[in-house]
């Protein structure tokens, strides 16, 4: 079973101020955390922290701490109450990678305590932080035996991974991508899982790039079957995939597999609002692409993201005619959108309106008449038009940024692209930061949830 725990990179970076104060001594804090459980994985997701004031602990040096729970209190009765996981995370100041024997007897006194609390037998979690940062840690079960977690994903500015983990690949296609991101960034990729949900204009780009980056596996989802009017833009299509009404993700699973470069790939032909298995898949990734115009399918993958703690590309494009058949404007939009931090809602991409319009649509569409409120274009009565040069400009800016995040090498810091316009018409990009957007209270406040009731707090959404 995979074991992981992610991280938020708004609480990672109060986590390394509070446990490394550069004074040499340990510090220690516990989160309450969301989870995901299914019988593939263990998921925790920290969803708030406490942090263990220094003084307030009884001793505390290079090698030794012992500290007070009182301040806890409330995260032993809200495990007796609902499904969340505690985590202990303490520090390492001296770099020692391993837990010590006194981490051992510490552990096992507070998880047996742990258990006793809880409402259930799903296991919690303890970890250390290093001086560099690096974290590694073991989920405990309820008989107080212990396994290494496996992956442990910070989603923040950068997308951070510490993973024992070692696929073996071929590695002689990627030789010039190790030369331009080095052997690391390479390593991560092979190790990760992305989703991408759309398959058509931006996805299908998008899927390319991943694929020929050397990914590890890949969820595909859309709905759709190939038609002849899709040939235009979705790479590795026909005409005689259009004749057969061959479904989209299952195209583009089959020219994966041709490829042979080992990526793991899962085709989904399904609207996400009618499967909640497939967003379970989804809530298992460690990044996703939506590339959809839908603005209810983008609003469940932002949510999505934000419960399971998932760094979320959003990709747009749109084209303005001028009802002559003329274009007025060209332009398109990826947005990096990171937990605890703002949302498309917050950044103006759509108003609850417009998503009450687009749920109404979806529900009942023949009774829908103001389509092109939320049309792909405006001023022309035309079904998703799109241009694949456009298209892929937009999903090569989209994945140009995901390596970004993994390996910074943009000339600012990667929190000033949080969201980027591009106006082909105009020719300029327009790049915002993470502090122009305000934040979103109300995921922020559900942010690393994880598994509850009704699924991600959508009603609709139904087993």
């Amino acid at each position: 079973m995979e074991l992981q725990l992610r991280i938020s990179g708004f609480h990672y970076e109060i986590l390394k101020q509070h446990l490394l104060p550069n004074d040499g001594k340990e510090a220690v804090a516990v989160a309450l955390c969301g989870r995901f459980s299914d019988t593939e994985a263990e998921i925790l997701s920290i969803n708030d922290l406490t942090l263990i004031p220094h003084d307030e602990c009884y001793s505390r040096e290079g090698d030794i701490l012992h500290w007070p729970t009182q301040r806890i209190q409330h995260y032993f009765e809200r495990i007796g109450k609902s499904n969340l996981a505690i985590l202990k995370i303490h520090s390492h100041p001296g770099g020692f990678d391993k837990f010590s024997k006194t981490d051992d007897i510490s552990d096992y006194e507070f998880f047996d305590s742990a258990f006793g609390w809880a409402i259930n037998d799903k296991p919690h979690a303890s970890a250390v932080m290093l001086p560099e940062g690096k974290i590694f840690g073991r989920f405990f079960f309820n008989d107080l035996h212990h396994e290494p977690i496996k992956k442990i994903m910070i989603a923040g500015d950068t997308i951070q991974q510490f993973s024992d983990l070692k696929k073996k690949r071929n590695r002689d296609f990627a030789l010039r991508t190790i030369q331009a991101f080095g052997e690391m960034t390479y390593q991560s990729l092979s190790e990760l899982t992305v989703g991408v949900i759309g398959c058509s204009g931006t996805g299908s780009p998008v899927i390319e790039q991943l694929v020929r980056l050397g990914v590890g596996k890949l969820i595909l989802v859309d709905p759709d079957i190939v038609e002849s009017k899709n040939l235009n833009r979705i790479l590795n299509t026909t005409a005689a995939d259009a004749k057969k009404g061959k479904p989209k993700v299952h195209v583009l699973a089959d020219a994966i597999e041709k490829i042979g470069l080992g990526t793991v790939i899962v085709a989904k032909q399904i609207n996400l609002y009618d499967d909640i298995e497939t967003l379970r898949e989804l809530a298992k990734c460690d990044a996703l692409f939506g590339c959809m115009d839908s603005v209810d399918g983008r609003h469940l993958l932002n949510q999505l993201a934000s419960f399971y703690l998932i760094p979320y590309f959003d990709l747009g494009v749109k084209l303005e005619a001028n009802g002559l058949g003329g274009i007025d404007q060209i332009c398109g939009s990826v947005h990096y959108l990171q937990p605890f931090k703002s949302s498309l809602v917050t950044r103006g991409v759509y108003t609850m309106e417009d998503l009450r319009a687009s749920s109404q649509f979806r529900k009942n569409p023949a009774e829908f008449g103001s389509l092109l409120k939320n049309s792909y274009i405006k001023n022309i009565n035309v079904n998703n038009p799109a241009v694949i040069s456009v298209n892929m400009l937009i999903a090569s800016h989209a994945v140009n940024e995901f390596l970004n995040r993994i390996h910074p090498y943009k000339a600012e810091l990667p929190s000033c692209y949080a969201a980027s316009t591009i106006d082909v018409t105009e020719g300029y990009i327009i790049n915002s930061s993470e502090p122009d957007f305000p934040r979103d209270t109300y995921l922020a406040k559900r942010s690393g949830r994880g598994d509850i009731i009704p699924f991600i707090e959508m009603s609709e959404l139904t087993i």
